[in-house]
């Protein structure tokens, strides 16, 4: 393909350098669970998201379980438990709250925003409610005045799913004054998959909190439940992260707002050239870190599978984030939840195009070019 959706090795050439200096150190250092390097993640990543903890796990999903189990242990959350969360995510901020033996309310979000939105919270609340899940879906920060007053009013756990968001920026405040997205409510979920914009070479994820009580239950449920060696204060799990993946994210953090501004001069260029009528494009902030930009999602309400196929012919490579929404897969068919046309109808129409370092901004014009002669009538 002349413009591939996402090439890692061209992505991953940009710190070549680094990432083979920290490898080589962590060989080295004949330390491979645990030790410095996973410390000094922990350091960076905290002064990221301007919060007191952070700690590396093993992966996103990981990161979203520890922290309910993690309530769990503390008394604050129990099973059966309703947690709200936006309907069209991906299928781990579900599973996260299943896993755990608590009820998960889908709602539709923001059509707009495709963010959870104060009005769906506010309906879906009930007696049961006892945490919301803000996703920041493809980059841009779920949250507002009105969802921090909700989550105070009504004594509510704010979990972020910030899977998609790291360095990303609020416009207001979070309940402790941080405006980054992770460090917005009490705690907040990162993945580091390869795909991600600071990405691994291999499955990470951590957990960032202002609670010093939910980190210590998180750092002792990640290594067996133990809070010290042999001393085992809760039926945990084995969720470390490896030191080989904490260096390789190390080589990668300080570049988080220069990554996020090169994908929002892309954004920007697919705005400023896609003018074709069948395409809704998403809205763009006029600051850098409002919307970090994981990925760059246009709507085509109209013929769909027909302008993916047409892109392809083009030699642009396209993706669907998310072609399934979690209440249509097989394993949630049982779920029950409320009508969600919404959700339905953006699975239908999503269609995401390149926007990492694999992509310049050249590039998002032509593909813009492109866009704009889609025959949408044959």
């Amino acid at each position: 393909m002349r413009y591939p959706f996402l090439d890692l090795a061209t992505i991953n050439a940009r710190y070549a350098d680094d990432l083979h200096r920290a490898a080589a150190r962590v060989i080295d250092s004949g330390r491979y669970i645990g030790g410095s390097e996973t410390e000094e993640f922990n350091r960076m990543l905290a002064g990221l998201c301007r919060a007191p903890h952070a700690i590396g796990v093993s992966n996103g999903l990981d990161a979203l379980r520890l922290i309910i189990e993690g309530y769990k242990v503390t008394g604050r959350l129990s099973p059966g438990d309703e947690i709200i969360i936006p309907a069209n995510t991906y299928i781990a901020s579900v599973l996260a709250v299943t896993h755990a033996g608590l009820n998960p309310v889908l709602v539709d979000p923001d059509e707009t925003s495709m963010n959870l939105s104060a009005t769906g919270v506010l309906e879906a609340i009930t007696e049961k409610t006892r945490a919301i899940m803000p996703v920041h879906l493809y980059g841009q920060v779920a949250w507002s005045e009105e969802l921090a007053d909700l989550a105070r009013n009504h004594g509510l756990i704010v979990i972020e799913d910030a899977a998609q968001a790291i360095g990303a920026t609020s416009p207001t405040d979070g309940l402790f004054g941080s405006r980054k997205a992770g460090a917005l409510g009490h705690a907040g979920a990162f993945s580091f998959y390869p795909t991600k914009n600071i990405g691994a070479l291999g499955d990470a994820g951590a957990v960032v909190t202002h609670d010093t009580e939910l980190f210590k239950a998180v750092a002792a449920l990640a290594n067996y439940g133990g809070d010290r060696r042999y001393h085992n204060i809760y039926a945990g799990f084995n969720c470390r992260m490896d030191p080989i993946q904490a260096a390789m994210l190390c080589a990668k953090l300080p570049d988080a707002d220069a990554s996020s501004a090169r994908r929002f001069e892309r954004a920007v260029a697919y705005n400023n050239v896609i003018s074709h009528p069948g395409v809704i494009k998403p809205a763009i902030s006029p600051t850098v870190t409002d919307q970090i930009w994981h990925q760059y999602v246009i709507r085509v309400p109209a013929a769909r599978d027909r302008f993916i196929e047409y892109l392809t012919s083009e030699g642009v490579g396209t993706d669907i984030h998310y072609a399934t929404s979690p209440h249509m897969q097989p394993c949630y068919r049982t779920l029950p939840h409320r009508p969600l046309p919404v959700t339905e109808r953006l699975a239908s129409e999503i269609v995401s195009l390149p926007i990492s370092d694999c992509t310049s901004v050249a590039d998002a014009a032509d593909i813009g070019r492109i866009i704009n002669k889609f025959p949408i009538h044959r």
